[in-house]
């Protein structure tokens, strides 16, 4: 394992004159919190110079910061010269340090304490880089990918296609192939011991379970006797149940109400149907009396008497006549009327349509099937009553089941056995010399980099399915439907560059010496719910513990601090920042 151990840093960017310390080596989950006191300190996170402390470790490493800045404006504005970082670290028990610095510009590199290199005149050495480089075996984008998790860093599959590849190929191993085989060798040992510790592990928590389990049975067997001697006590009771149900009751109230509303609707429809038969009178009564006004309008018209015959005078005429034609008005408006109401009542009547057989009903009131239902329910209510006695086996079979068993944990194991699959495969094709071996690799490597990234995406709650294809592309789906990465949320775009980035780490790891460092710069600050952020904790606690890391979680969440191992104070006063050497220790929950 790659393990870093202390960085000291001067005059780099807000780190002035006076050195500050960090340590690496020590496993856990530290939070990385600043405190402006230049701006008044009391909860004042911002500019302080957290990501100060992963600059300062990209450029000992590579030359370079984590963005674009001009190696120049690394040094210190205030004193503006004596930059230097020193990087302590240790691989395989060997000792390193890298001490890089401008102004004046200086490179060292030290093996056991013996400078193998030293170039002060320009403070870069290409052959001294390349063997860092090689040491750690990855590139400086690479670093910020699996290392260095930034929000400044441009995310992976922001990129353009042909640096999304470089770094796909540079991870799959498909370059200085040979180189890997011997370190792999090493980890196919190491995986193997864990699979066997997992599986002391397991044996033990199975063979415990199974003596519990004996101990449950023996329980089950007796709770079975009380059972049925309870079922027994309750059957003289249901027996009295079962007669009254051969009555049923829902039945009978449903009818009751379903009668009630039948008489109603009866008294409509009849009420209706009287009315129309008497308007139906009424009209008929209308239309004589309307032919016999016509008649008699006709021959006073004529100036004829209606009843005699005989002459009339004009004036006698038009008396009558209007008489006549009025009542031969108002005959017409009632059966325009008659008409109307006759209409009303007609959709009374289709809207009451057939009125079907009238509900019968084994009580004749309402009242007594009440009666029977509340007798009815006392008996169900004692038979409930005798059917809950307090079940002290059932107690003790629980209290067996919650406190003694033991779920046996898979996904270690699963994972191990992933892990030897995959570096079994690895090494035949590390030491096989087919030409074929670039295509299945990238096949291999393409797989298990797939499932590592579901088993992430799906940890930190992302629906979307995320997967690389043979051609080095990546595709994004949910639900089938196609997405790009600037479709998602801010949220959702923070867990899937988590999710990559520990996936690409877990497939660097397989193939190279691990590294003891994390660290993440307010990725989980950024558009993460309180699922995302308890979720993206849960898998960094679980690398942690089983990987033996050291996570740098830089944030401004406070209420992150009652759940890391420790806390690392970045403060900043007087314009220069400091790390507070006073570093809290947390039981983290």
């Amino acid at each position: 394992m790659i393990t870093l151990k202390d960085i000291t840093i001067k005059n780099f960017m807000s780190v002035g004159n006076v050195t500050q310390a960090v340590r690496f080596s020590d496993n856990g989950l530290t939070l990385v919190l600043g405190n402006n006191l230049d701006l008044g300190g009391d909860g004042s996170r911002n500019g302080t110079g957290k990501t100060t402390i992963i600059n300062a470790l990209s450029y000992a490493i590579f030359g370079n910061a984590l963005t674009n800045i001009r190696k120049d404006n690394l040094v210190n504005k205030t004193n503006s010269k004596q930059m230097l970082v020193t990087l302590d670290f240790a691989v395989e028990g060997t000792k390193y340090r890298i001490e890089r610095g401008r102004k004046p510009n200086v490179l060292k590199y030290y093996v056991n304490d013996q400078n193998v290199d030293e170039d002060e005149a320009q403070g870069e050495n290409r052959q001294t880089q390349t063997q860092i480089e090689k040491l750690f075996g990855m590139s400086h984008d690479m670093f910020k990918h699996i290392v260095a998790l930034n929000t400044y860093t441009e995310p992976f599959l922001s990129m353009r296609s042909n640096d999304q590849r470089a770094i796909i190929e540079q991870l799959l191993g498909i370059t200085m192939l040979s180189e890997k085989a011997e370190v792999l060798k090493e980890q196919q040992r190491l995986t193997r011991d864990a699979i066997k510790e997992e599986e002391y592990r397991i044996k033990a928590i199975e063979e415990a379970n199974s003596r519990i389990e004996k101990s449950i049975s023996d329980l089950e067997r007796r709770q079975k006797i009380w059972k049925d001697k309870q079922t027994s006590d309750v059957q003289g009771i249901q027996q009295q149940i079962n007669t009254l149900k051969k009555i049923n009751i829902k039945t009978e109230l449903d009818n009751h109400a379903l009668l009630n509303d039948y008489l109603e609707k009866k008294n409509l429809k009849d009420q209706a149907e009287k009315w129309k038969s008497n308007i139906e009178s009424d009209n008929q009564k209308q239309d004589r009396s309307i032919a016999k006004l016509e008649e008699e309008i006709v021959l006073l018209k004529d100036h004829k008497c209606h009843s005699c015959g005989q002459d009339l005078h004009d004036e006698k005429q038009e008396t009558i006549l209007r008489d006549k034609e009025e009542q031969l008005g108002e005959a017409r408006n009632q059966i325009l009327t008659n008409t109307d109401q006759q209409k009303e009542w007609q959709q009374v009547l289709d809207e009451l349509g057939e009125l079907g057989q009238m509900p019968v009903t084994h009580y004749n009131t309402l009242q007594e099937a009440l009666e029977h239902q509340n007798t009815l329910n006392n008996l169900e209510t004692e038979v409930q009553r005798k059917q809950t006695d307090p079940d002290t086996y059932q107690e003790q079979i629980d209290t067996l089941r919650d406190t003694g068993m033991q779920e046996v944990e898979w996904d270690n194991m699963n994972d191990l056995s992933v892990l030897k699959d995959h570096q079994d495969f690895l090494y035949k094709l590390l030491t096989n010399k087919d030409s074929f071996i670039r295509k299945r690799i990238i096949e291999q490597n393409l797989q298990y980099l797939n499932s590592r990234l579901a088993y992430y995406l799906t940890k930190l709650g992302l629906p979307h399915e995320v997967a690389f294809q043979p051609d080095l592309t990546v595709e994004i789906t949910e639900l089938g439907r196609d997405l790009d990465f600037d479709n998602l949320s801010r949220g959702e775009r923070n867990r899937l560059i988590l999710g990559l980035s520990w996936a690409f780490r877990d497939v660097f790891e397989s193939m190279n010496t691990p590294i003891n460092f994390m660290a993440i710069d307010e990725l989980i600050d950024s558009g993460m719910d309180t699922n995302g952020v308890d979720s993206a904790l849960g898998v960094l606690k679980k690398i942690e513990r089983e990987r033996n890391k050291n996570i740098f979680l830089i944030s401004h969440r406070d209420e992150l601090v009652g759940r890391v191992n420790t806390i690392l104070q970045v403060i900043k006063e007087g314009g220069f920042t400091m790390f507070s050497n006073d570093t809290e220790f947390i039981d983290a929950k």
